[in-house]
C-alpha cells in the first residue's frame, strides 16, 4: 500500500492536517517536514526500535511519521514514568535510541541509551537514507506498554494493518463528515491519542492538538474553533459538563466519545439534559483504540452501553461454563484485525485467537455491550461479587461529590471489604453521611465500610483512575 502520508498529501494537499494554537500545517506542508526529519533522522543509520519521549507537540507528530519512512517501529514511551520504569520499558523492547523534547533531555540523559532531542535532529543536514514509500501492513508500527496494573507492564505491538483496520472500522460506525475535525487532548503515548492522527491521515481529517487536557482550552477549541470529535474519559467528560454550565454547544459538534472504563449513569443523564452528543466506546491497547462502540441512533435509547462490535471485531461474553446468555455477566473476549499480533517477544502467530481482555460485561437481548467492571478490580466479600464502578457510580449521585474511587481492603472475615475514596465540592459530608446514602441505595454488603477523603484521586496520563494506587 502506498504511503499513507504520500497518499493524502496527494490527494488532498492544501487540507488542514495539524492545527494548534499558534501554528498549522496542510497535509502537503506536513509531508514535506516528515520526509526532511526523516533524512535528518536518517545521518544515524538507525537499526531497531526508537524510543519517543515527548508530551504532544507537532515536533513529536512528525517524529513519528519520519520514523515510519525509515521502517523503525516506535516505542512510546510514559511521561509520567520514573526514570528507572522508562529504562525497564527500553530494555523489554529492545529500544537503543532515544527521541525527546528539551523539556525531558535532562531525565532522558540517565538512561543508559543515545538521547537526541528533535531539535537536535532539525538542525542536521539531510541525508538521503532508504526511506520506504509503501507500508507493509504486516509490519511493526509501534509500541505502547501496557498500564501494568495487574503485573509487569508489556509491550503491546500494533501492525500498520492494526492501525489501518481499527481507523476504518471506526469510521465505519461513527462515519465521517467532510467538516469533521476531531481535537486530541489523549496523550499521543497512548493508543486513544494515536489512533487520532492515523484517523487524520486516512481519512484526511484535521486534528487540533493539544499538549495535554485543559478544560478552557477543550471548551474554547469546541466553541470557537469548529472541533466535530472529541475523545474523553468520564473525569474530563464530566469537567467539561461543569464549565459548560447552561450553555450549549455548536449544532456542529457531533460526538463526545467516551471511553475509558463504565460511565456513570449520572454523568450521562447530565450530558443528556444538556444535550451533549454523549457516545460510549470500548477498547484497551491490545485492540489499537475501539473495539466496540454505540451509535448515534441508539445513544439515548442504550444508555450506558458500549455498542456492538465494529465492523471487522467480533466480541462475546464467556463465565466458567462457556459462553454467556443475555444479561449474565462474564469476561469479555475479542478478535478482529484490530487485536494486536501479541506483546514484544511473546507474539501469538494465530491471529484467529480470541483476545481474553480481563474486563468483566454482558449483552443484553439485542446483543449490546455493557461494561461492568476490570475483573482485576473486583471485590469477592464473603463469597458475594461486588463491582466497584456500582459503588462509584451511587457515590456520584451524592451532591457534593465530584469524584469517587471504590477498591477493595483484606478482611479477615470477609475475605475482603470495600472501602472507597471521595473528592469533595464544599468539604460539608461526613463519612456518616455518605454510608447512610449508601445504605439507601445499595445492599449492606456493598457500603463502603470505610470513608477516605482526598484532594485528588490517583489518575493515569489519561485521567482513567487507577484503583490499584487508591491504599
Amino acid at each position: 500500500m502506498e504511503h499513507w502520508l504520500n497518499k493524502r498529501a496527494s490527494l488532498t494537499p492544501n487540507q488542514i492536517a495539524l492545527e494548534m494554537e499558534e501554528e498549522s500545517y496542510t497535509f502537503y506542508q506536513l509531508q514535506q517536514k516528515v520526509k526532511t526529519f526523516a533524512g535528518q533522522l536518517g545521518r544515524f543509520q538507525i537499526k531497531g526500535h526508537i524510543g519517543i519521549l515527548s508530551d504532544n507537540s507537532s515536533e513529536m507528530v512528525i517524529a513519528f511519521w519520519a520514523c515510519t519512512y525509515l521502517q523503525l517501529p516506535v516505542v512510546f514511551l510514559n511521561t509520567r514514568l520514573a526514570i528507572s520504569e522508562w529504562q525497564q520499558q527500553c530494555t523489554d523492547a529492545d529500544v537503543e535510541w532515544i527521541l525527546t523534547s528539551s523539556r525531558y533531555l535532562d531525565h532522558a540523559e540517565h538512561l543508559n541509551l543515545t538521547v537526541k532531542t528533535f531539535f537536535e535532529v532539525k538542525k542536521l543536514s539531510v541525508y538521503e537514507p532508504a526511506s520506504v514509500d509503501e507500508i507493509d501492513l504486516h509490519r511493526v508500527c509501534s509500541m505502547m506498554f501496557t498500564s501494568g496494573t495487574t503485573g509487569r507492564a508489556k509491550a503491546v505491538q500494533h501492525t500498520f494493518d492494526n492501525h489501518w483496520s481499527s481507523a476504518v472500522a471506526s469510521s465505519l460506525n461513527l462515519g465521517l463528515l467532510s467538516n469533521d475535525k476531531w481535537l486530541a487532548c489523549l496523550p499521543l503515548f497512548h493508543i486513544g491519542g494515536l489512533s487520532i492522527l492515523i484517523k487524520s491521515v486516512i481519512y484526511g481529517m484535521p486534528v487540533y492538538l493539544l499538549e495535554k487536557f485543559d478544560t478552557e482550552k477543550v471548551h474554547k477549541a469546541i466553541m470557537e474553533d469548529d472541533v466535530t470529535i472529541l475523545s474523553v474519559v468520564a473525569v474530563t467528560c464530566s469537567r467539561l459538563l461543569e464549565r459548560l454550565d447552561e450553555g450549549q454547544y455548536p449544532a456542529s459538534f457531533r460526538c463526545m466519545l467516551l471511553g475509558g472504563g463504565p460511565a456513570p449513569k449520572p454523568l450521562l443523564e447530565k450530558a443528556q439534559a444538556k444535550q451533549v452528543p454523549i457516545v460510549q466506546t470500548y477498547g484497551m491497547t491490545e485492540t489499537c483504540s475501539q473495539i466496540a462502540t454505540l451509535n448515534e441512533q441508539d445513544a439515548l435509547r442504550k444508555q450506558g452501553s458500549a455498542g456492538k462490535s465494529l465492523f471487522s471485531a467480533s466480541l462475546k461474553i464467556i463465565g466458567e461454563n462457556g459462553e454467556c446468555g443475555a444479561g449474565q455477566i462474564g469476561e469479555i473476549i475479542v478478535r478482529g484485525p484490530m487485536v494486536s499480533p501479541g506483546y514484544y517477544h511473546q507474539t501469538t502467530e494465530n491471529t484467529d485467537e480470541w483476545l481474553h481482555t480481563g474486563d468483566l460485561g454482558y449483552l443484553d437481548e439485542e446483543g449490546f455491550l455493557y461494561v461492568v467492571d476490570r475483573r482485576s478490580d473486583l471485590i469477592i466479600s464473603g463469597g458475594e461479587n461486588i463491582y466497584p464502578a456500582e459503588i462509584e457510580e451511587v457515590l456520584l449521585t451524592l451532591d457534593g461529590i465530584i469524584e469517587a474511587g471504590v477498591t477493595g481492603r483484606e478482611d479477615s472475615k470477609w475475605g475482603q471489604v470495600p472501602v472507597a475514596y471521595v473528592v469533595q465540592k464544599d468539604k460539608e459530608l461526613t463519612a456518616e453521611d455518605i454510608k447512610n446514602y449508601c445504605s439507601e441505595h445499595l445492599g449492606k454488603y456493598k457500603v463502603p465500610k470505610s470513608i477516605y477523603f482526598r484532594d485528588q484521586l490517583p489518575r493515569n496520563a489519561t485521567n482513567k483512575l487507577q484503583r490499584h494506587k487508591l491504599i
